[in-house]
């Protein structure tokens, strides 16, 4: 007798951290080597949350509700197909709200050093997000906890290599890279 095997899960992945860590790039190319659609959350603010970030105000918990509430419709309506979304999702509350939507996404923190990330922010050119921003995202910022489903990856790590670590995170093939 033949055994019916189901077919692979879709995954829906966040890859998250602070502004600078490098989210979209290798969101993009995780999203790539999975053989799914790519999407930048910070395309989905809408254009009041730019106008505060690009004039250098943080955001506040109620201005990123309807944006967290449009990443979380992506990630669901994707469900049947894969996602990848680069998103800060900073705080465990905005995961929290992420995975409402979506509850079997899983989350990939690119952290690393302060340094090296004002640097990177400096460095970029056409990003409405300001260098002098990043210390209210890293006083923020919440690490993954240990019941999230996820991993946390070294930045200073090459694309390639983050790439591979996510997606042995993503396939269950790697529990906690570094």
């Amino acid at each position: 007798m033949q055994q019916q095997c189901s077919p692979p899960v879709p995954p829906l992945v966040v890859v998250m951290g602070v502004s600078g860590s490098g989210k979209s790039t290798v969101g993009a190319a995780l999203a790539t080597h999975l053989g799914v659609a790519f999407v930048d959350a910070d395309d989905l603010h809408p254009a009041a949350n730019v106008a505060k970030m690009r004039s250098g105000t943080p955001l506040t918990d109620a201005d990123r509700g309807p944006w967290l509430d449009a990443v979380g419709a992506e990630l669901a309506g994707h469900s049947s197909t894969g996602l990848v979304v680069a998103c800060s999702a900073l705080r465990r509350v905005y995961r929290d709200r992420l995975r409402h939507h979506a509850p079997r996404t899983v989350f990939l923190h690119l952290s690393g050093d302060r340094d090296v990330l004002a640097g990177r922010m400096t460095g970029r050119e056409g990003h409405y997000m300001p260098p002098t921003l990043l210390d209210s995202q890293l006083a923020t910022l919440e690490p993954l906890d240990a019941g999230e489903t996820g991993a946390s990856l070294d930045l200073d790590r090459s694309v390639t290599e983050l790439v591979a670590a996510g997606a042995a995170v993503v396939s269950g093939t790697e529990a906690t890279p570094q």
